[in-house]
């Protein structure tokens, strides 16, 4: 059934990717609410619970922050977002205010990674979907060494990225635009920054989600075994047993 007129307007239905519309200014309409639920079932399957911190790098609208702010403690989400009126439409539309006094996010309106170093914090996880997708090597690897220097030592950077054969050569910022790398490129520059990379065995409409990993962040239960809630929830049963056997 074809959803009512006023619905298709006020959800952007139909709308393209970068029209000013806060759900379409972030991705397709169509797949607002599928990005969300992808990506926060990607989180809480390795391992993001309440008590953890995260920063959203590119919260835009709030797509997947609509989700993350009710399930984390109170001040554990950083959200950062050049476009302060997507975070502004977030919240009126999708968030409200009344949970935002009560979980108090925090938001950085800035398009550098400097924000994050200038920020003085850790974290647990940093999320970055559909971001990689936009920028150039040099603002990537920006990315990188700014969330390398603020990750908790068993921390994760998860983003998403377009696979290609050859690397793009464009730098800076590139939107709408999408822009390819190769797997090996983004290892290389994870590398320098210590982090550990891998790609991630969980299903994204049009990219690949990779692993940007803390020296001391578990990944090596899904290295042989299939990245599912089943095998995440008995690691986690498994861990809490060894812990309860500790004198």
């Amino acid at each position: 059934m074809e959803a009512p007129s006023a619905d298709r307007e006020n959800l952007g239905l139909g709308l393209k990717p970068g029209d000013s519309h806060y759900r379409a200014y972030v991705g397709p309409p169509e797949d607002y609410d599928l990005i969300a639920a992808m990506t926060f079932n990607l989180l809480t399957t390795l391992g993001l619970r309440q008590h953890h911190s995260l920063i959203d790098i590119g919260c835009g609208s709030l797509r997947i922050g609509r989700l993350l702010i009710p399930y984390l403690n109170e001040g554990k989400y950083f959200g950062l977002e050049p476009n302060e009126w997507l975070v502004d439409e977030g919240i009126k539309r999708e968030l409200g205010e009344a949970l935002v006094r009560i979980k108090r996010p925090t938001f950085f309106f800035s398009d550098s990674p400097e924000t994050v170093i200038r920020a003085k914090l850790s974290f647990d996880f940093a999320l970055a979907q559909s971001i990689f997708s936009h920028c150039g090597l040099d603002l990537i690897k920006g990315w990188l060494s700014a969330v390398s220097s603020s990750l908790a030592e068993d921390g994760a950077l998860v983003a998403t990225f377009l696979p290609g054969e050859d690397d793009s050569h464009r730098t800076g910022w590139v939107y709408p635009e999408c822009v390819n790398y190769r797997a090996a490129t983004l290892e290389r520059a994870a590398s320098k920054v210590n982090l550990r990379f891998e790609i991630l065995n969980w299903k994204h409409p049009r990219q690949t989600w990779a692993l940007f990993a803390a020296s001391k962040f578990d990944s090596n239960w899904f290295k042989n075994n299939a990245l599912t809630w089943n095998a995440g929830l008995e690691k986690m049963l498994s861990q809490k047993k060894k812990e309860a056997r500790v004198p």
